[in-house]
């Protein structure tokens, strides 16, 4: 079995999407990692957990509304990762 290496970006998009998602099992699986692996990243990582205690409903809201964008933003960019890697191609591939 060949061991599968990881730069600092995939480490860093998949530490910060298992924050934004709040699961680290449900990031691993979609990004074909082992959860425990993801995990030792969080914690090797010192990203603070915020508090919404104490917030208003609007407040409340803007954070809300601002997880959700950051998620879809490190979403987008892993797409075009993908896009740009499955884009080079390796010569293998053919579409005819």
């Amino acid at each position: 079995m060949e061991r599968r290496v990881f730069n600092a970006s995939f480490k860093r998009m998949a530490i910060d999407l298992s924050y934004v998602r709040g699961s680290v099992k449900e990031v691993a699986d979609e990004l074909g990692i082992d959860p425990g692996r993801l995990s030792q990243w969080r914690q090797k990582d010192s990203l603070p957990v915020r508090s919404t205690k104490g917030l208003s409903e609007e407040q409340k809201e803007i954070k809300r509304l601002q997880k959700e964008l950051k998620e879809a933003q490190l979403e987008r960019d892993i797409l075009k990762k993908a896009v740009s890697i499955f884009s080079r191609g390796d010569g293998r591939c053919s579409d005819s």
